[in-house]
């Protein structure tokens, strides 16, 4: 976005705002609305509401990429740009949340079972960015006081950012949500003055990662998982599912293309011949659209794997288990057990 028309913009989108005020919202990018909303922030905007621990623990200042950002108050709307950092605010206890995805709305994992829970118990989720985009005139419209983003992934449109509310720039160096999000849920947790809340997610996830490689302790061969897009098959390098492979100790066909993954053919699966293959759909909530190997399955190549003469290949929800966040780890890790387990 031009910095010399985006004061024009923020202007004219204030007036609309103010103008529709009375009109309600259309819920055009609205994923979750409850049926309180309204009488929640009348409430929150009452002395005796106000006062809870969280609001206690303001103001506060928190280190971010670019030095420190003061935190004046609770926030009570709270933007994330970073198309890969929803996940995590899903976690915390809050009423209203903006949110930048990596798909579209439709496509969005917020609709799965796994994200039920977390969707639900949010009374106001709106969309402000898709396809890793974000899309400015709708996080103006959603107006928040906080605004959460990557000194990488929104290094464009950063000083945009904070001309429309306090913006925390996390330092992605530092807080890789790639392969380590247990350290931006913590980091979270002291954004939104919510420690506890992180400590117990990541505690908990731990715990069950500890349990799960107990209990395959004793499987015996390789274990591979791929990512099944509509034209596309990706191998999953061991530095993206080190929730598999180091938390849950499962052993790595022996591959030079194993640390970081690669697009790979049948023939190459074949070449890796693993014991057990997880096959990670990016259609296993819609059937309707297709996968890169509905073709393979009728092919003599594929019946001869080993993994599938014995009945090891197993299908999970590509877009949770082979992501990045809290919430699809924790979902890949019980599936990936209860596969192995059976």
């Amino acid at each position: 976005m031009k910095a010399k028309w985006f004061p024009i913009l923020l202007t004219a989108l204030s007036l609309m705002l103010l103008l529709s005020a009375c009109g309600g919202n259309n819920g055009s990018n609205t994923i979750h609305k409850g049926n309180n909303a309204g009488q929640t922030s009348e409430a929150a905007s009452t002395p005796e509401a106000s006062v809870t621990p969280e609001a206690a623990k303001f103001p506060r200042t928190i280190k971010d990429a670019n030095g420190e950002v003061t935190i004046k108050e609770q926030p009570k709307k709270i933007a994330v740009v970073h198309w890969g950092y929803a996940d995590s605010l899903l976690l915390f206890n809050l009423d209203s949340v903006g949110l930048a995805l990596p798909f579209t709305e439709k496509q969005s994992v917020l609709h799965s079972d796994e994200y039920k829970p977390y969707v639900d118990k949010i009374k106001d989720i709106q969309i402000v960015g898709e396809n890793t985009q974000v899309n400015m005139e709708k996080l103006l419209a959603y107006a928040p006081d906080l605004i959460i983003a990557g000194n990488a992934i929104n290094k464009d449109i950063a000083a945009d950012l904070t001309k429309i509310a306090p913006t925390v720039m996390v330092d992605e160096q530092q807080t890789d949500v790639w392969s380590d999000w247990p350290t931006l849920v913590t980091k979270f947790g002291e954004i939104l003055g919510q420690e506890d809340v992180a400590e117990q997610y990541v505690s908990n996830y731990k715990s069950e990662l500890a349990a799960a490689k107990e209990k395959l302790a004793n499987l015996d061969g390789n274990v591979a998982f791929v990512q099944v897009r509509e034209n596309e098959v990706w191998l999953q390098g061991t530095h993206y599912t080190k929730q598999y492979y180091e938390g849950m100790g499962l052993t790595a066909p022996a591959s030079d293309a194993m640390a970081d993954g690669e697009k790979i053919s049948l023939e190459g699966l074949s070449a890796l011949d693993p014991d057990y293959l997880f096959l990670g759909y990016f259609n296993y909530s819609d059937k309707t659209l297709p996968a890169a190997t509905d073709q393979w399955e009728d092919s003599e190549v594929w019946k001869k794997l080993k993994a599938v003469a014995n009945n090891h290949v197993y299908s999970i929800n590509g877009e949770l288990a082979l992501g990045y966040g809290p919430i699809g780890s924790s979902y890949g890790v019980k599936a990936v057990l209860e596969a192995l387990q059976k």
